[in-house]
């Protein structure tokens, strides 16, 4: 079958949000894994003014519904590297990334970490992309 919108679930990771303009940690939303067997964070990445800064990615999972127990997933269960889902403001403006979660954790977050943010304006969203639905059409 070529229908491919019921055979996904969106789900809201990091909302778009006025011009960070330091080095705060982006943290995802939790996103629950309850009736999927995968999901991939889509992040898309803005005009950014400050050249000199760079983005770090970090995918953790738990059990817990707060993340309490979170631990960094091990590359095993990415489809992706953390390093090529991150990138630099002075190349990479305007553009996506992608990285994939297929781990046996129930919960999975996003974190995107800015190092030299110190003059300018850096735009993120993400994205989480559910598939693998136990139930169809996914919701």
């Amino acid at each position: 079958m070529r229908d491919l919108a019921n055979h996904l679930t969106f789900k809201r990771a990091i909302s778009p949000q006025a011009a960070r303009t330091d080095n705060t940690a982006i943290v995802s939303e939790i996103i629950d894994l309850a009736g999927y067997n995968s999901m991939c964070f889509a992040i898309n990445i803005g005009a950014n003014t400050d050249t000199n800064a760079t983005f770090a990615t970090l995918v953790e999972h738990g059990d817990a519904a707060n993340l309490s127990d979170a631990d960094d997933v091990p590359d095993l269960q990415l489809t992706g590297t953390e390093a090529d889902a991150g990138f630099t403001a002075a190349s990479d403006d305007n553009s996506t990334r992608k990285i994939g979660y297929v781990g046996p954790k129930r919960y999975v977050r996003l974190t995107i970490t800015p190092t030299g943010n110190d003059s300018g304006n850096i735009f993120v969203t993400a994205i989480a992309v559910l598939s693998g639905s136990r139930y169809w059409p996914a919701l």
